[in-house]
C-alpha cells in the first residue's frame, strides 16, 4: 500500500526526461536507484527534503536533488517536500528557526519594526544571517532525522499489518 500510494503520485522518469528542459540532466534522472520507492528511499528522501526545506538559501531544490543523489533516496520525493517553505510558509518557519537560532547562541532576538522594509532587513542582516542559518541547520537534523524514523517505523507497521491480515485470510 505505501508503495503503491506514492508511486501514484509520483511522475514517471521517462516523462521527465523527454522534457526539453531537463535534458542536461538526464543521465542523472536515468538512474533508477533515484527512482526506487522503498522504506529506505523514502524515509531518506523526507530527512533530505525536509532538511533543504528549512534552510535558507536559494535553489533548495538543487541542494535537494543533490543530497538525493549522494543518499540514493527517492528524487522526487525529496525535491517535492521542498516545497513545505513556500511563500506562504516560509515566514513563519524562518522566524521559528531564527528563535530557536538565537536561543542555542544566547543571543537577543531582533524584533520586527511595525513597518518592516527591504533596507531594515539589508542593515540588520549581519546580526539575523548566524542565528537563523545554526536554527535552521538545528531544525533541519533533528525534523529530518524524525521524519525518516517516523517513516521507516509507519512502513514497517503497515506491512507487518499486512502480513498478519494475510494470515488471517489463509487461516480462514
Amino acid at each position: 500500500m505505501p508503495r503503491r500510494l506514492i508511486q501514484r503520485y509520483l511522475p514517471k522518469p521517462e516523462t521527465l526526461r523527454r522534457k526539453k528542459s531537463l535534458r542536461c540532466v538526464s543521465h542523472f534522472i536515468a538512474n533508477p536507484a533515484l527512482w526506487q520507492v522503498s522504506r529506505r528511499t523514502v524515509g531518506n528522501a523526507f530527512m533530505v527534503g525536509i532538511f533543504c526545506a528549512l534552510l535558507p538559501i536559494p535553489a533548495q531544490m538543487l541542494v535537494a536533488a543533490a543530497g538525493a543523489w549522494l543518499l540514493r533516496c527517492n528524487l522526487p520525493l525529496s525535491i517535492a517536500l521542498v516545497w513545505i517553505t513556500n511563500p506562504l510558509t516560509m515566514p513563519v518557519i524562518f522566524y521559528s528557526t531564527y528563535r530557536l537560532g538565537t536561543w542555542v547562541l544566547n543571543s537577543p532576538h531582533r524584533d520586527v519594526p511595525d513597518h518592516f522594509s527591504a533596507h531594515w532587513l539589508a542593515t540588520q542582516l549581519a546580526d539575523i544571517l548566524p542565528p537563523l542559518l545554526v536554527g535552521s541547520i538545528i531544525a533541519g537534523v533533528v525534523l529530518g532525522g524524525a521524519f525518516n524514523v517516523a517513516i521507516r517505523l509507519i512502513w514497517r507497521w503497515h506491512v507487518s499489518r499486512q502480513w498478519r491480515r494475510r494470515r488471517r485470510r489463509r487461516a480462514q
